[in-house]
């Protein structure tokens, strides 16, 4: 163990100088973990081609506890995967070495700080390598202490046990300090080992600075053939380094360059020289085979204009119908798939469906861990579900994650279940993802077609679906473009444009047909496409009538409405909201449509006032 005592001392080393050239970091986090890490990396037990970062075959790693960065970075450095040059080139602008790991440094898996997340996330791979791709590999994932207090981390922690996933290793540095002083336990390793041990992982109590109990934990847990594994290591902050060892006050703090020659003394003597290159994994002999799902064939599109369909049923009728074409997608949803009608894909790909349950946090970062791996997920859930994961999505959007969003249950035209249960902020939320695609369709065919579109894009999107039936209202060839939108109605009288998506879309024809029985002419579209958003068409309809009146089944702040004056804020358009701007209560859908004044009646009446 002489050498990777020598190895975890360089690391500190790395860590320390870093930081300090840096002028801030996570110091004392760093040095709390270094012994776990090195025993990992250096022991035989990472199994990494740092050639050929996304090779199939490789272990996973995931820093749950980001902000120990430096740390990460310092592995690397004595990997001689990095030089040490851009060591020092921490927290710079530019540098690939940001305050938390980003994917601008190749050997991130995803991006981490947002406490509480890494766990999901590896349980996506761990699902990947097990259920899916049937690989061998392991994912390894380092958590603090302190963000065992996030919910998400148990979610991930109850499923992983559901799933069995012998091949998902966590590792725990409880090195008792958080950010303002102690964690909720402490140093009371026992706490923790009773609460994991109760979610039915295998739990390993060991000192973290015992290199010998480190390396028989790794052995024991590879071993482990029915259940998760988590390594519970007691350490101390700032460990090697007498002045910051077990000291409040130094979370988050680079020491000042009098302070480091005095930690640096500390840890002579240090050969700065030393690299260890990892093992490289082994392919087996025989691959088991992957992927291995029995497609059915393509069916056309095919739907009855005579017969209303709700679009959320359309959705399951896209994802079996384009699984031939898109055999990575695997779907996900959070024990509602009867009303998303996920369930269509379980019933004839069940290889290809995956039960989060009622955690959606946990199901977002499981989705990011799978798109990491190459998979293409859609998950589903009630729209208003969706807000309380927003961290997750904002990381999956940092990510650059191809995933795909349905949020079925959108707005008060859901009618009877009540406010709870109505997405009103989805929008919202959706829009304001960076790179993020938000597409709302008004009928089955703009659906299946929209899926298909968004499956084909290479990015986060979010698909809302309604709960009542519609009308179908578009032919199967008609296309709908990512970007583009729907004139329905028009003619070269029209006195007011009335843009309308999904319930909203349905009024403003009804809407329509009344005011052309009073010779009052009304451009109709169907504002698909909300980011991005069709401004040559929006533009063209500013410019030929006198008013846009946008409505929408949401809040008016970040829906559509603002999509639409936003594209258009170069050029004085007369643009008017009608969106949901009462407390919502249970009722009818139509009386909910009333209530909130986005009825067919609705527009009628601000038609006429403003003409």
């Amino acid at each position: 163990m002489d050498h990777i005592a020598q190895l975890a001392k360089l690391i500190r080393y790395f860590s320390l100088v870093a930081t300090t050239k840096a002028g801030s970091g996570h110091t004392t986090s760093s040095l709390s973990a270094a012994d776990l890490m090195s025993v990992l990396f250096f022991s035989g037990f990472f199994h990494f081609d740092s050639d050929n970062p996304q090779n199939k075959y490789n272990d996973r790693l995931i820093f749950s506890k980001g902000h120990a960065s430096p740390l990460f970075y310092a592995l690397w450095v004595a990997t001689g995967a990095i030089p040490t040059d851009e060591l020092m080139t921490l927290r710079q602008f530019g540098s690939r070495l940001e305050g938390h790991p980003t994917l601008e440094f190749p050997y991130t898996e995803v991006p981490t700080g947002s406490l509480g997340q890494g766990l999901s996330v590896g349980l996506g791979m761990a699902i990947n390598a097990k259920y899916i791709e049937k690989l061998p590999y392991r994912t390894y994932v380092l958590l603090g202490d302190s963000e065992m207090a996030e919910g998400s981390v148990w979610e991930a922690m109850q499923l992983a046990a559901h799933y069995k996933l012998n091949n998902l290793i966590g590792i725990i540095d409880v090195n008792r300090l958080g950010q303002r002083g102690e964690t909720m336990y402490g140093h009371d390793t026992n706490a923790y080992q009773n609460r994991i041990r109760s979610f039915d992982w295998e739990t390993i109590p060991i000192d973290g600075h015992s290199l010998q109990e480190i390396s028989d934990a790794y052995t024991k847990a590879n071993h482990v053939t029915d259940k998760p594994v988590m390594i519970i290591a007691k350490t101390i902050k700032g460990k090697g380094i007498s002045f910051l060892e077990n000291k409040e006050g130094w979370h988050g703090k680079a020491l000042s360059a009098e302070e480091l020659q005095n930690a640096l003394k500390e840890l002579d003597p240090i050969d700065t020289s030393v690299r260890e290159m990892l093992h490289k994994p082994e392919a087996p002999e025989r691959e088991t085979v992957s992927n291995f799902v029995k497609i059915e064939p393509i069916k056309p599109l095919s739907y009855d204009k005579n017969k209303p369909i709700a679009t959320r049923k359309a959705y399951g009728n896209a994802l079996v119908r384009l699984f031939s074409e898109f055999p990575a997608m695997v779907v996900l949803d959070a024990e509602v798939s009867n009303s998303t009608y996920a369930e269509d894909m379980k019933k004839v790909y069940p290889e290809r469906f995956f039960e989060m349950y009622i955690a959606e946090q946990n199901m977002v970062g499981v989705a990011l861990g799978l798109a990491r791996r190459g998979q293409l997920p859609f998950v589903s859930t009630f729209a208003a579900f969706f807000t309380r994961a927003f961290d997750q999505i904002r990381m999956a959007g940092y990510a650059k994650a191809n995933i795909k969003f349905v949020g079925s249950h959108a707005g008060a035209s859901i009618g009877e279940d009540g406010s709870s249960q109505m997405a009103l902020e989805d929008i919202a939320l959706f829009r304001s993802i960076f790179g993020s695609t938000v597409l709302y369709p008004s009928d089955a065919v703009a659906t299946e077609k929209l899926i298909e579109e968004a499956a084909r894009h290479d990015g986060l999107v979010y698909i809302r679906t309604t709960r009542k039936e519609t009308p179908v209202l578009y032919d199967t060839d008609d296309v709908f473009p990512i970007g583009g939108s729907k004139i329905l109605r028009s003619s070269e009288k029209d006195e007011v444009t009335i843009i309308g998506a999904g319930v909203t879309l349905h009024e403003a024809l009804l809407a329509y047909e009344e005011l052309k029985k009073q010779d009052v002419s009304i451009r109709v579209i169907d504002l698909y496409s909300i980011k991005p958003i069709d401004q040559v068409t929006l533009t063209k309809a500013a410019s030929e009538t006198k008013v846009l009146i946008v409505v929408e089944d949401h809040y008016s702040p970040g829906g559509i409405a603002e999509a639409v004056r936003t594209a258009l804020g170069y050029m004085q358009a007369h643009i008017i909201s009608l969106s949901v701007e009462k407390m919502p209560r249970s009722g009818k859908p139509q009386e909910l449509l009333e209530f909130e004044e986005i009825s067919a009646n609705a527009i009628i009446k601000k038609v006429k006032e403003v003409i």
